[in-house]
C-alpha cells in the first residue's frame, strides 16, 4: 500500500471525504491542498528531500480567485509531473464524464486512474487506490467503455479531431487548411469529407451540425 498520499482539490468538502478514504487504508502521510501550484510544489520538495510521494489524487477542474497559478487545471498538473516524476502515480477523481477526456488521459498521458464522482464516487475511488497499489489500473464502471478499442468505438483520435473543429465553426476547406498546417496527415479535403460520411452514417446525424450535437451528448467533445 502506498504510503505517502497528496490530495489535491479546491472544494475543502471533498477534500474531507478523500481524506476519510485515504484513511481508511491506515495510509500515513496524507496530505492535502487546494491549488494545483501548491501540490507541484510540494511534490517537487518532498522528492529533493528523498521522501517523494507515491500517490496524487486531483480534480481536474480549479476555480479561479486572486491567486495567479502557473498550473490552473488538474490536465495541465499531470502534464507537468508525469514528465518530471514518472514513477509518481496519479488518480484523477473527477466530475468530468466525457469519454475522449477519460481515453487521453488514461492513453496519452497514463494517469494510473480515473474515477467519476457520484454516488460511489469514495467507494471507486478507494477501488482505485488499492489497484494502483498494486500496479493495476482502475476507471469508475461507467467511463469503462471510454478505454474500449478503437474498432469497438468505432471512431478514432483522428475523426474526433474533426469533429472538435466543426464543433469551432471551420469549414471542411478550414479543417484540411489547419490539418497541413499542423502536419496533420492525412489532411486532403477529400479524405476529409469522407470521414465526416462516415462519421454521419455512424451516428446517423442529418448534417455536420446534428453530427456535433451528438458528439457532445455522447461526451466525445
Amino acid at each position: 500500500m502506498f504510503k505517502k498520499v497528496i490530495a489535491s482539490d479546491d472544494l475543502g468538502s471533498i477534500n474531507k471525504g478523500v481524506f476519510s478514504v485515504i484513511n481508511e487504508l491506515n495510509i500515513a502521510d496524507i496530505q492535502q491542498v487546494q491549488y494545483c501550484d501548491d501540490a507541484y510544489l510540494k511534490i517537487k520538495k518532498a522528492a529533493l528531500d528523498n521522501v517523494p510521494f507515491d500517490l496524487l489524487i486531483t480534480d481536474l477542474s480549479f476555480i479561479r480567485d486572486y491567486r495567479d497559478q502557473t498550473y490552473t487545471s488538474g490536465e495541465e498538473l499531470i502534464i507537468a509531473l508525469k514528465k518530471e516524476f514518472p514513477n509518481l502515480k496519479i488518480i484523477v477523481y473527477s466530475i468530468e464524464d466525457r469519454l475522449q477526456r477519460v481515453r487521453t488521459l488514461m492513453n496519452t498521458y497514463h494517469v494510473e486512474a480515473y474515477v467519476s464522482k457520484g454516488r460511489k464516487g469514495l467507494f471507486e475511488l478507494k477501488e482505485a487506490i488499492i489497484n494502483c497499489a498494486k500496479g493495476n489500473t482502475y476507471v469508475s464502471p461507467q467511463l469503462e467503455q471510454a478505454l474500449n478499442n478503437k474498432s469497438d468505438l468505432e471512431i478514432d483520435d483522428y475523426d474526433i479531431e474533426i469533429i472538435k473543429l466543426l464543433s469551432n465553426g471551420l469549414s471542411q476547406e478550414d479543417i484540411s487548411f489547419q490539418f497541413k498546417k499542423n502536419n496533420t496527415s492525412p489532411s486532403s479535403l477529400s479524405t476529409i469529407e469522407k470521414h465526416l460520411n462516415k462519421l454521419k452514417i455512424q451516428f446517423k446525424a442529418n448534417n455536420a451540425i446534428h453530427l456535433v450535437a451528438i458528439a457532445k451528448d455522447v461526451g466525445l467533445i
